[in-house]
């Protein structure tokens, strides 16, 4: 179906509304373990383009700020492709002790399995009854992992290897806030959509671009699109249900084409109210329970690979530009700096240091040179002399800003 209208984003009322819109309809932070970058395939969910009513791009971001949606439960079909292979089994080196579940470490832990979801296609199942009631469950073909948000307690089970995770919310420790500690990643439309209208502004494009039917629901479709140049995204695509103005699917393409780089959404959902047992959990007998609290605290943040012992002490982050082609800019600690830029170290033998540099793509510009790792969607320039600049925008755009450094 052909757009409705071209509407652009209009001034300081349509910023307005766009902050209206960050508040989640339905806060499942539970489900805040998937990564960002998750997503539906979208022959799952789409299934023809029902005739609604036109509406324009303000009314529609008001439907989606007005959504009071708190209960649901449904299916996820997750496709991701960042041009990265499957970080499943580095995700341990990096995750606090690996899926073995070390020591000081669970394999049940969430932050063990959220870089296991932002790659290739993965199953889900998710449910939430207001905001101290979420579940969401990773299925595989012979296991299942989940994680449950029920009151003050955060559980998560792992029952490949029967180990489970407890954590207490910020709430219970006397903060206002209803998110479990380590679940702030977005990972359902509706909170990857509050984001991107966050993040817009006077450099983003809004239109209305038809209509769609996503997990047998009539929606409409709303198209956001960089104005910058120099951007890797292309557009991002969000299905809006007709009736309730939820989010059902989240699709975003690169400015250099191809498949999406993210296709988040349901297969199936239901907006009624889930049974109370849903978000109950006891750890069976024999089941190695590990508490958030008994882990050393470099364990409940993420373990450092030795190589980058001392990243603790990165410089303050500095943002160069605004809107898309916003770039990140950092300085590694001098014990990095040399691998990440490509350059190995003074030890490291020349083959090892000619594998290292073919990671990446060597570049020079007046800043001196380094190396640019790709994604489909992020590049990142490491300069010889430690310093990172990185964001969603052109290799040209990271050497430009590292130029005017």
């Amino acid at each position: 179906m052909a757009p409705y209208e071209t509407e652009d984003s209009q001034g300081a009322g349509q910023s307005a509304l766009r902050r209206k819109a960050v508040r989640y309809a339905v806060p499942v932070a539970v489900v805040g373990v998937a990564a960002a970058a998750i997503g539906l395939v979208p022959a799952l969910a789409d299934s023809g383009d029902p005739d609604l009513p036109k509406v324009t791009a303000q009314e529609l971001i008001e439907k989606i700020a007005a959504s009071d949606t708190e209960q649901l439960s449904g299916t996820v079909k997750i496709h991701t492709d960042l041009g990265l292979p499957s970080l499943g089994g580095a995700a341990s080196s990096f995750g606090g002790g690996g899926g073995g579940g070390g020591k000081d470490s669970s394999s049940a832990d969430p932050k063990e399995k959220l870089t296991e979801l932002a790659s290739g296609t993965h199953t889900l199942r998710v449910a939430a009854d207001g905001q101290d009631r979420q579940k969401l469950s990773v299925l595989d073909d012979a296991s299942e992992y989940s994680v449950i948000h029920n009151g003050d307690d955060l559980w998560a089970y792992d029952s490949a290897s029967d180990e489970a995770y407890h954590a207490t919310t910020d709430r219970a420790a006397g903060k206002d806030q209803h998110k479990p500690r380590g679940s702030e990643a977005p990972a359902t439309p509706k909170e990857l959509t509050d984001e991107i209208l966050k993040a817009s502004g006077d450099t983003t494009s809004i239109t209305v671009d038809g209509t769609a039917q996503v997990a047998g629901r009539d929606a409409y479709r709303l198209q956001i699109k960089p104005k910058q140049s120099g951007s890797t995204v292309g557009a991002v695509t969000v299905a809006v249900d007709a009736k309730t103005g939820t989010p059902l699917k989240f699709t975003l393409t690169p400015a250099s084409g191809g498949a999406a780089v993210v296709d988040a959404g349901f297969t199936s959902v239901d907006f009624g109210k889930p049974a109370a047992s849903t978000f109950d959990y006891k750890p069976a007998k024999g089941t190695k329970v590990t508490e958030a609290d008994d882990l050393p605290a470099q364990d409940r943040q993420g373990k450092v690979p030795e190589e980058f012992k001392g990243a603790e002490g990165l410089d303050g982050l500095k943002v160069i530009g605004e809107g898309w082609t916003s770039i990140a800019e950092l300085k590694l600690p001098k014990e990095a700096a040399g691998l990440a830029s490509g350059a190995g170290t003074a030890d490291m033998p020349g083959d090892a240091q000619k594998f290292l540099s073919s990671l990446g793509d060597r570049v020079k510009g007046d800043f001196g040179s380094g190396t640019v790792y790709s994604t489909r969607l992020v590049n990142v320039l490491v300069t010889q002399d430690g310093t990172v600049y990185a964001g969603a925008v052109t290799k040209d755009a990271l050497v430009k800003a590292a130029d005017a450094g």
